[in-house]
């Protein structure tokens, strides 16, 4: 795994980063566009973490940190790539965020269909709350 390289997103990752969600994350989001993860970078410019292998795009996570809660978002790793330690390495970057900014727990939404998702989390220590639920307005149209 020493071939991997982590690394913050630029703003000049954009597009590559979105073509690469495409590719390698399930379902979409609303602020799955040019313009949200602009905002995103604007706002926090080491939150997007980007995994790279030989030059190639390999994974991404969202490590968002709001002065009271670690959240993770967007743990996608490409197909090509998976079982190889991409997502514990970026998971493994996150957390050292985290810590490092005072975060004392991080959570992650996960799709409740994705179950390949669910097995890297749990391998990776989080565990479901069944107890939560997640509710939502959009607040554009």
């Amino acid at each position: 795994m020493n071939d991997l390289r982590i690394r913050a997103a630029a703003p000049a990752d954009l597009d590559p980063v979105l073509a690469f969600w495409k590719e390698a994350a399930e379902g979409t989001s609303i602020s799955d566009d040019r313009d949200g993860v602009a905002r995103l970078l604007d706002r926090d410019p080491e939150s997007l973490l980007l995994a790279e292998r030989d030059g190639e795009l390999a994974g991404t996570v969202i490590a968002g940190f709001d002065g009271w809660r670690c959240h993770l978002y967007r743990l996608a790793v490409h197909p090509g790539h998976r079982r190889r330690g991409v997502a514990t390495a970026l998971l493994a970057a996150a957390e050292e965020r985290f810590t490092a900014l005072g975060g004392r727990r991080g959570d992650a939404m996960v799709l409740n269909e994705n179950g390949l998702a669910h097995q890297a989390w749990r391998a990776a220590g989080y565990e479901r709350q069944p107890q939560w639920s997640r509710w939502v307005k959009p607040l554009c149209p």
